[in-house]
């Protein structure tokens, strides 16, 4: 065993509710965990089979082993390191989240991207299965990818590991041996490029995250790279392939062909060359209903919309799938149009929740945006009015930006939205004056002022809140089906959003982006106000924020930072991707990697395990590296452990597991 973690008691974080609020809040809380979970109950049997805890993505583990008496005693049970694997390149920025199934852990790891079976008491490795790639497999969405997913048929005979390859291959393997199962599709993989057109290549998508099994359907997304030189590109499509044979039983187009419903939303025949639109993070699916559940993302280009006129359905909409068959049951457009990279980003959560006296089988999309969008998983009807509102349009030449654009009436948004002089720092008087200053170089307003063009001599471009990195990202939220509490990690971090005419030699874009980065603020200090990390609790049955508090510490930069000599600045969070999971007694939650996120140190190695009812911090655990994935926990001969991935630059990536220390 490593030798154990410093772990430290920690003060709370100051929570955004009066006491008396607080207090209301814990009680109620307390009285609703006597209540059993109802149909998102989290994993079973102490395993972890989905990659998010459950098909409906609740990231909730009932175990309770751990808990508030003791979760500061936790250790670090076992290390495994991507630098075991041979013949691969470890990748730092490992984001695997581990399956739990009997007596194995699998995951993803490597930057070839391997698939790893590890013994969950020990950590030693079981078996590897490394495809053989092509060397442009992946080229711009390599790496590790989010790990892979399980399938067992109804009569528990058969088992299967399937998993996406960098070269967007579906493969079927046995999860005794690794070995791929001959009868599935071509000697046990299926290449999933076929039939998406001649565009599609292996360094033009691929998918970053697992498939889901419905039943016997393996539902398959895809993943394009970050940037566009063209406006043709591969689509994506969405499909369901038989776990048994590697058939392809259906595809969902997302990009509606003639005939299809949606097709009118795209004008001037864009629908024949605009990509991707695909499902690039984790999907949920509600095995009961027989119902998959996509979030979608933007349309070839980011933040140029003129090529692909019209509100392009399905882009930036929650779509529901009846799994066996790919028919659209509903589906819900978040934006039309998008030109803020404002991809829906993260699994729906699955939730069943009771509004005014009335049971609702609902879904919960947080969103790059910083709005909560709840629904009724079952019909799309929202459970809270949504508006179309009226939207600063668009003055870049060939755009036509879209009228009006959803706006939730409930849950109040939980980080800043659209950019003010009310949102610039404020530390000392001469830093706010500079920020002000800094503010006059760019194009600012509410939510969904679209990008514009770099001026010479005038503003450079757009300035977005929240940034193209959100509100929230892939690590997505956490619910507690106990209480129906949603908590939901977040950023505080503007974007600069800006387009000009691209090299003709090189694109045939009339208009690219020309930044997306951070908006830098006075002497190299955050523009926006702090907290510029949080972990927001949402009651799904009322709307209601229970509580928010700042995640993670003031980073060393700011804390030392000269301007800022004398000042006691509270604790600012960091804006890093921060992944979160629910046990039945606590909340756990990381900092994120701060590795290719911005601004610096947004991440952090700390770990911390949260009071649920309150936000108040109950234990803290430095981790060999940043969390660098959504953690989970498992059950494994009597003993509860928590496990998450973690990296650095330069190093190998890591998957940690933490449990007590053993009688």
């Amino acid at each position: 065993m490593e030798e154990a973690q410093h772990v430290r008691r920690a003060r709370s974080l100051r929570p955004s509710l009066p006491a008396g609020a607080l207090a209301a809040a814990a009680l109620a809380l307390a009285c609703a965990t006597a209540a059993p979970p109802t149909a998102r109950s989290g994993n079973e049997n102490g395993e972890w089979r989905y990659y998010g805890g459950d098909a409906g993505s609740s990231r909730y583990s009932p175990l309770d082993q751990i808990d508030a008496s003791n979760v500061g005693d936790l250790e670090v049970a076992w290390r495994w390191s991507s630098a075991s694997l041979e013949h691969e390149r470890a990748d730092s920025y490992l984001r695997t989240t581990p399956l739990k199934v009997g007596d194995r852990l699998y995951a993803t790891a490597g930057f070839v991207r391997s698939v790893v079976a590890l013994d969950p008491g020990t950590g030693e490795t079981i078996w590897v299965f490394t495809p053989d790639e092509p060397a442009t497999a992946g080229r711009s969405r390599g790496g590790s990818g989010r790990g892979v997913a399980y399938w067992r048929d109804g009569d528990g005979e058969l088992e299967r590991i399937f998993f996406i390859s960098r070269s967007f291959r579906l493969f079927s393997l046995d999860p005794e041996t690794g070995v791929p199962d001959p009868e599935f599709g071509e000697n046990g993989e299926v290449d999933l490029l076929v039939g998406l057109g001649e565009s599609a290549r292996p360094d033009s998508v691929t998918s970053t995250s697992p498939p889901i099994v419905v039943g016997d359907v393996v539902v398959v997304g895809s993943t394009f790279p970050a940037s566009a030189t063209h406006k043709e590109a591969p689509p994506g499509d969405v499909r369901g392939i038989d776990a048994r044979t590697g058939e392809v039983l259906w595809t969902f187009h997302t990009i509606p062909r003639p005939g299809e419903y949606g097709h009118d939303t795209w004008d001037e025949g864009s629908w024949e060359y605009t990509g991707n639109t695909g499902a690039w993070t984790t999907l949920t699916a509600d095995p009961e209903l027989g119902y998959v559940y996509l979030p979608l993302e933007t349309p070839t280009v980011d933040h140029y919309g003129g090529h692909r006129p019209g509100d392009n359905l399905f882009a930036e909409s929650v779509v529901c799938l009846d799994a066996s068959t790919g028919e659209r049951v509903w589906h819900y457009q978040l934006i039309h149009h998008g030109i803020w990279d404002y991809d829906i980003p993260a699994p729906p959560v699955l939730a069943d929740i009771t509004v005014d006296g009335r049971d609702i089988k609902a879904l919960a999309q947080v969103t790059k945006q910083a709005y909560l969008y709840v629904f009724d998983r079952v019909t799309g009807e929202p459970v809270w009015p949504i508006e179309e509102k009226p939207v600063p349009q668009s003055d870049v030449p060939g755009e036509k930006t879209a009228a009006t654009q959803p706006h939730p009436t409930w849950p109040l948004p939980y980080e800043p939205q659209g950019i003010t002089e009310d949102v610039l720092i404020d530390f000392t008087p001469e830093l706010r004056a500079e920020a002000i200053e800094i503010l006059k170089q760019f194009r600012i307003g509410p939510i969904f002022t679209p990008p514009s063009l770099v001026e010479e001599g005038g503003t450079q471009g757009t300035l977005l809140l929240p940034g193209i990195m959100g509100g929230s990202n892939w690590p997505g939220a956490a619910l507690d089906p106990v209480t129906n509490i949603l908590y939901i990690p977040s950023v505080n971090n503007p974007s600069v959003v800006a387009v000009a005419p691209p090299d003709p030699a090189r694109s045939n874009l009339r208009y690219n982006h020309s930044r997306g980065n951070p908006a830098t603020g006075p002497q190299g200090l955050p523009l926006v106000k702090p907290p510029w990390g949080r972990i927001t609790a949402i009651d799904l049955d009322t709307g209601e924020h229970v509580w928010m508090v700042s995640n993670g510490e003031t980073p060393p930069s700011v804390r030392d930072h000269p301007a800022l000599a004398g000042l006691d600045i509270p604790a600012t969070g960091r804006a890093g991707r921060a992944g979160v999971l629910v046990t039945r007694t606590l909340l756990f939650a990381g900092e994120g990697p701060g590795m290719y996120a911005e601004p610096r140190e947004s991440g952090g190695p700390i770990f911390r395990a949260f009071d649920k009812q309150t936000g108040e911090i109950l234990a803290e655990l430095e981790l060999p590296g940043n969390q660098t994935s959504v953690p989970m926990s498992y059950e494994h001969d009597g003993k509860q452990y928590v496990v998450v991935a973690v990296g650095q630059r330069r190093e190998p990536g890591e998957i940690v597991a933490l449990a007590l220390p053993d009688a």
